[in-house]
């Protein structure tokens, strides 16, 4: 497992070798993706070798009628131009889960075109039985065949190299193989060098698929997994993942995949992620570099490719989606209205929905403060102190401003929340005995407590089912200390909250480093201070708690 060589752009953060306990983690982590589906069965496998190698038969097939028929290339000439199928992304990088695609590419030699591709082969295609659902997209970008073959959906490109011969052993790495060919066959081939060379980046294959199923996982279940639709994309997400193997080369799964939130979310965007030193091979095709490209420096979140021409994988990003996946780091109020009775909970219910405005405006104007977004649905939970009483909860994301050695209060905001809550009762003689309105500070994977069973269900979280002390804190990386408000039964406000000025403090790096994680990033302009919030949403899968961590109290009235 130990693993001497650095790779990246900068040293390692920690060469610590794993313990007995981190091997017992990741063990339990394998087990509860393979519960989810991330894994596939022997017999799936097999199956899509055989579909690959029928395709691979099928464009070598195809490649020597063309070049007979079309190109009037002898016979025995013919049989030797080859012709292949090449695979890239998640089956090439082996996290391939249950169901997924295959992204695959067609190299023919130079004198087969890409009409051919799109007009012969098409029509070749339509003929097989075990073809359905098939189209081309010939004016994309990146120009693709998708179908499925025998049930396994497959997207397929096409680049022809400029070679008279492509034999089984054509090496796509080689700079040299993108030599006089078009934009179009460059993009399509980047697939595969910047699967092989991520591959090539990382110092242990094994741990890094591991992590990466689960980064998937967490990223599909928060809605973050798209490229299309501004997110990222399963590329983007591995070249993360590997950046994080790169940091910590001798960790297991289970700690990669912990660090990997310890260090995106500490990151500073737009500071681009790099899995090795970017260079111009000259060969006159456009890289990612805002120092030449004007529009590259607009970019949100550039995550760049490994392989030459490097791109930013992430061009599509826009504002709204970038903030989205960054409120996955976030930290979180649940705002509780609870009544003694169904009838009196309808009413209260009612009445501080109305006011829960009244606290968001008090909040986005705390300076601490940079937004409050509210999920408009209501949930009910499973805390004991509320199981049998009707009750309904908001959560509040909230996005807090970075600053250096700054403890939060955000006290003074939610009694005046309170406040106005409990005077608009009083004024309306609403106010009957057993109402609260109770507010709490949660991180993002303490939000399960605030759901039910029911709700569980739906969203099937399935957190009872994950390993415990997988990615799980240490003890000396202690959680903010916090004091959530207690129930109230009358509506007269008395106290205010405190802050404590003396809660532990957790070291980032911890004893292990051997370098510090600003210093790892110095080429990437990373802040020496930033709020590192806790979350996944693989509960026990916590980074650590940053020096800095913003700190939250509130105390409220109680009686």
């Amino acid at each position: 497992m130990d693993t001497s060589r650095t790779l990246g752009m900068t040293s390692a953060i920690s060469l610590a070798k794993p313990k007995a306990s981190d091997l017992e983690h990741t063990k339990e982590l394998s087990e509860y993706l393979k519960e989810y589906g991330m894994f596939e069965k022997d017999a799936e496998l097999n199956h899509r070798f055989e579909v690959l190698g029928k395709l691979n038969t099928l464009v070598r097939n195809w490649i020597r009628d063309v070049s007979i028929n079309v190109k009037n290339m002898p016979p025995q000439i013919a049989d030797t131009v080859g012709g292949k199928i090449c695979t890239f992304g998640s089956y090439r990088l082996g996290v391939a889960g249950k169901g997924a695609d295959i992204d695959a590419l067609c190299v023919a030699p130079r004198h087969i075109e890409r009409t051919d591709y799109f007009s012969s082969f098409y029509e070749l295609l339509k003929e097989q039985s075990e073809v359905t659902e098939m189209r081309s997209v010939e004016e994309a970008y990146v120009p693709v065949i998708k179908m499925k073959y025998e049930g396994i959906e497959i997207d397929l490109l096409f680049a022809r190299l400029a070679l008279k011969e492509v034999p089984d052993s054509v090496d796509l790495k080689d700079d040299a193989i993108l030599k006089n060919l078009d934009e179009k066959c460059v993009r399509s081939l980047n697939g595969c060098r910047v699967t092989d060379e991520i591959l090539r980046q990382v110092p242990n294959r094994e741990s890094f698929r591991l992590a990466l199923r689960a980064i998937k996982l967490w990223a599909k279940r928060h809605g973050v997994y798209s490229n299309v639709l501004g997110y990222l994309g399963g590329v983007s997400w591995a070249m993360l993942v590997a950046r994080t193997c790169q940091l910590y080369p001798n960790a297991t799964a289970s700690t990669l995949v912990e660090k990997f939130f310890l260090v995106f979310s500490k990151w500073t965007w737009p500071a681009p992620v790099y899995l090795k030193q970017p260079y111009d091979a000259k060969l006159g095709f456009k890289v990612w570099d805002p120092r030449v490209n004007v529009q590259d420096r607009f970019h949100l979140m550039p995550i760049i490719t490994p392989a030459y021409p490097q791109q930013n994988s992430t061009f599509n990003t826009s504002q709204s989606t970038r903030a989205v996946m960054v409120e996955e780091f976030k930290h979180y109020l649940v705002v509780l209205a609870v009544a003694r009775t169904p009838e009196d909970h309808l009413e209260w219910y009612g009445l501080v929905e109305s006011k829960i405005r009244h606290l968001i405006s008090s909040l986005e104007h705390n300076t601490a403060i940079k937004t409050v977004h509210i999920n408009p649905a209501t949930f009910s939970c499973r805390v004991e102190e509320y199981l049998g009483k009707p009750h309904s909860s908001w959560f509040l994301g909230v996005d807090f401003n970075k600053s250096e050695n700054v403890n939060i209060d955000l006290t003074n905001d939610i009694n005046i929340f309170v406040e106005v809550v409990y005077k608009q009762s009083t004024y309306n003689k609403a106010y009957k005995d057993g109402m609260e309105v109770n507010c709490k500070y949660v991180k993002r994977k303490q939000l399960t407590n605030y759901l039910s069973v029911e709700d569980l269900e739906k969203f099937k979280p399935k957190t009872e089912n994950l390993p415990r002390h997988i990615g799980q804190k240490r003890k000396s990386d202690p959680d903010p200390i916090l004091l959530d408000s207690p129930g109230r039964d009358s509506p007269e406000p008395t106290k205010k909250a405190k802050i404590d000025s003396d809660l532990p403090q957790a070291n980032l790096n911890g004893d292990d480093s051997n370098t510090s994680i600003d210093e790892a990033y110095s080429n990437s302009s990373l802040p020496d201070n930033s709020s590192l919030p806790d979350n996944s949403s693989l509960p026990g899968l916590a980074p650590e708690i940053n020096a800095n961590q913003v700190r939250l109290q509130f105390s409220f009235p109680c009686g």
